[in-house]
This record gives structure tokens, sequence and C-alpha cells, in this order.
């Protein structure tokens, strides 16, 4: 039997089905089921054969469909987080923390003392621009530092006094700060105002360092008094990276 003939008796057989129940019906449909897979086996063992393919086509291009992959809100490139610039422009450079078992020796000494960078060497510029007063609190100490912009001043004098009453330059008037006595910090070759725009007398609120206040910025000389509480000694060193003066003052003996 042909293709046609097979799919036309088939037609035939549901058409009586449908209809009333022909005495013939039986036998024809035996006959056609007996007849027919020796004709259509390979005709449709292709076709399943070709439906299947067709499925597992479909199947793959489902689940590897590009438009279905979950999509980012960040553009090509650009990382989901990043960290905000701080407002004002570029960022002040961390300073390198210092052990304390390299820094220098407390002094309580009523003398002035001199000391000028020499190791590393640094330049010293005609003015050192400073750029920043820093106060902060490191439990056995308090600590003032005086950062610069554009290299290290020429050299710097401390003094203890035994209260905390200085006078201004170059008007000379006196000035009292709080705390019960007072270091004098002059710095030779440097401003205060050039690029410096911070609070010129700074209240701490600290144990031991109490308040850091402008003597003079004037023709290239910077004083600076500070009121201390405690012993009122104290240690001064430069460091690098960025340029600064750090001035530590003791913890209350107690």
């Amino acid at each position: 039997m042909s293709k046609e003939d097979f799919r036309r008796e088939l037609n035939n057989t549901f058409d009586q089905m449908s209809g009333s129940p022909s005495p013939g019906l039986r036998d024809r449909v035996r006959s056609s089921i007996a007849q027919a897979p020796e004709a259509r086996s390979p005709f449709w063992i292709a076709t399943i054969a070709a439906a299947v393919i067709a499925v597992l086509i479909i199947g793959v291009l489902f689940v590897a469909n590009p438009a279905r992959r979950p999509t980012s809100n960040a553009g090509p490139g650009v990382p989901t987080a990043s960290p905000s610039a701080s407002p004002g422009g570029t960022p002040t450079p961390s300073p390198s923390p210092t052990p304390d078992a390299q820094l220098p020796a407390f002094t309580c000494a009523a003398g002035d003392y001199v000391f000028k960078e020499t190791t590393p060497p640094v330049p010293t510029p005609a003015v050192a621009y400073i750029s920043a007063l820093r106060t902060g609190t490191h439990g056995t100490y308090d600590r003032i530092t005086i950062e610069f912009s554009n290299g290290m001043p020429g050299h710097v004098q401390t003094s203890t006094h035994s209260d905390t009453t200085f006078n201004e330059s170059p008007s000379g008037m006196s000035a009292t700060l709080r705390g019960r006595k007072g270091i004098l910090v002059v710095i030779h070759g440097a401003d205060l105002h050039s690029a410096y725009k911070g609070s010129v007398d700074i209240v701490t609120g600290y144990a031991n360092l109490a308040e850091v206040k402008r003597l003079e910025d004037f023709e290239g000389v910077v004083q600076l008094g500070l009121g201390v509480n405690g012993t009122g000694c104290y240690r001064a060193f430069f460091l690098t990276n960025p340029n600064r003066l750090v001035i530590d003052i003791e913890g209350i003996s107690g």
C-alpha cells in the first residue's frame, strides 16, 4: 500500500467512525494496520527523528538565549560600587603612621629648643606654606600636626612657659589660653595665610592639649601658642609624606 493510499484509507476510516458503524469497518482498520508498518516505517521514523531534533534545537536556543540573561544596571566597564571622592577636590595623602618606639623622647626642659630636619633632606623653600593644623588625642599623649604644602621650613624653635599668657605680634597684645602651662612654637620661613583656610584658634577639649592659637603670622614668621595641662613635657619632630611638624604633649601623670 502506498503512503497516499494509507492516508486516504485512514481518513475514510475516521469518517466512518464519526457516523454510524459499518459492518466492514473492523476488518478494514485491521487490514490497514497490518499493512501500514512495513510501508510507512521509514517515513514515520524520519518524521519522529526530525521532530525530536527540532525540539532539542528549540530547547538549546531557549536556554542559551542572551535576551533571557540577567542584566546589570551598571554600564560596561563601570564598577557597581566605587569609593566616592571627598568634596573639595584632590584628597590629601594620609600620613604614614610612625611607631612610638621610633619617636624622640619627651623633654621637660624649660629652655629654648631649635631643630631642623636633616634626615632625609627636604628642600627648604623661601617660605613654607602651612596648609593644615590638625589635633588629635592618642591615649598617653595629645598631638598637633602642622602640615606644609611646598616643603619644610628653615627651622623651628620651641620653648616652655610657666603659664598660658603670650604676647601677640606685631600688635604686642597679650593672649591667655586655656590650660595651666604654655609652649611657644616659632616657625621661621613660613606663613599661615597663603594655603591655610581653617581656624587660627583651636579649642580641643583634650586633657593635655587644651588650646592652639596663632600669635603671629608676619614677614615669614609664624608663632603658635599651645595651652597645655599636666607636666608640660613634649616632643617635637618632622615627618614626611606629607611634610609636617608634629608636637606631642605628654599625658598627665597619675
